[in-house]
């Protein structure tokens, strides 16, 4: 019902959204030649109204040319594996440069794969990449049938497999550890695409250690509680109809609740520079907020096995992490090397919690294995923004160097 109530709304304010942006574009050319008082404000005032929602599509990544090296090299996007919950997305580049393969895995936790739009365009002039481009739970049928931590792994595998030897894997977030998982197994079975290093950017391989708010959040609360009160079923007239799903608007509710004052400062900021027209910085806190809210809904069975497994029971720490009945044993891990990356001032997964990491590839010699802990960055910063640029990609960068 709740999801229900949630749609309903947004349906019927649709007409409201719309009148005000029609409105906003009959009044933005007249505060151009008119400067009649009030003009500016009630422009921002339309502006603001007609952005008051929720997206539920891909944003577009946007990355349409690249530097590599001196020249200015042409960026398509290919759809190289598509499954009913993922699509191997492939930068391809117009240039006959060989690079390092990459798979980028974006987080499936919310928000769309172009959260990571600046990691990509950042390691594309160096690196030949793909991303894992999630899908919106709400638009696969039911007959997809359900996806849980087992798929993703699986699926982490699969992509390893076709991209073949050679490949380096970065996780970013929540991820980190089904793909320290799929690689355990790769290795176990001595899978000849098991990647040549794998980086785990932020992810809580050990939420044990220095628990945050959303840890706290997450052992508060019995299983039940997440499943009563937090899935929903998807409303009928979408194609995923009938299909449990944690939604987007709920996480995005959360992520807003853990700083609604800086939410707030930030939208009166962009209304002032809306009636000053200071242009671009109110185009810079657009571009955020169209990117922060545009929510995407999980398969209710990877939430709830997420919840479960790695954040009340922390099972791949403890090494009690199953796939497909099998113990996940990191310590198979032996050719991959392994580089942990951290911000000091991460708020969703503490310092510590990845480089736990460390301590459970016991079969990689330490030659193999690097951590780096970024101070003065958040969670965010560890793969956007300047440090993430000038800092933490060189050294991602030289150990796909060293190891390719």
């Amino acid at each position: 019902m709740l999801y229900l109530a949630y749609q309903t709304q947004f349906d019927l304010l649709r007409p409201m959204r719309q009148f005000a942006r029609a409105i906003h574009a009959i009044v933005e050319p007249l505060t151009r030649t008119h400067a009649l008082p009030g003009m500016a404000h009630l422009r921002a005032s339309w502006e603001m109204m007609g952005r008051a929602r929720l997206t539920h599509d891909r944003p577009a990544f946007g990355i349409d040319q690249v530097k590599v090296g001196d020249q200015d090299v042409t960026v398509r996007e290919i759809a190289v594996s598509v499954t009913p919950f993922c699509t191997l997305l492939h930068f391809a580049k117009d240039t006959d440069v060989a690079q390092p393969k990459v798979l980028l895995v974006a987080p499936l936790s919310g928000h769309f794969s172009t959260l990571l739009r600046a990691t990509a365009r950042t390691m594309l002039a160096d690196h030949d990449v793909y991303v894992t481009d999630w899908h919106n739970a709400r638009n696969v049928p039911t007959e997809e049938g359900h996806f849980g931590l087992d798929d993703f792994i699986e699926l982490m595998i699969q992509f390893m497999e076709t991209l073949g030897p050679n490949t380096h894997v970065i996780s970013v977030c929540q991820p980190c550890v089904p793909v320290l998982a799929a690689v355990a197994v790769m290795a176990e079975d001595k899978n000849p695409a098991q990647p040549r290093s794998m980086t785990l950017m932020a992810g809580p391989i050990d939420t044990r250690v220095s628990p945050t708010k959303v840890n706290e959040l997450a052992t508060s609360k019995s299983l039940d509680w997440f499943e009563q009160t937090l899935i929903s079923a998807v409303p009928p007239r979408l194609e995923g109809a009938g299909r449990r799903v944690y939604p987007g608007f709920l996480q995005l509710t959360a992520f807003m609740a853990m700083n609604h004052e800086r939410h707030q400062r930030a939208h009166h900021d962009m209304y002032t520079h809306l009636a000053n027209g200071d242009a671009d910085k109110a185009e810079a806190l657009k571009l955020f907020y169209d990117e922060y809210f545009a929510v995407l809904d999980l398969p209710a069975e990877f939430y709830l096995e997420t919840i479960s497994k790695v954040f009340q029971d922390a099972l791949l720490a403890k090494g009690e992490l199953t796939y497909r009945g099998r113990l996940v044993n990191p310590g198979a891990i032996k050719r991959t090397a392994l580089l942990t990356v951290e911000g000091g001032r991460d708020d969703i997964c503490a310092p510590g919690q990845t480089a736990a990491a460390h301590d459970l590839c016991t079969g990689l010699k330490p030659h193999k294995k690097r951590h780096h802990l970024e101070s003065g960055v958040g969670h965010y910063g560890v793969f956007s923004g300047r440090k993430w640029q000038s800092r933490i990609y060189p050294i991602i960068r030289n150990l796909i160097l060293s190891t390719n």
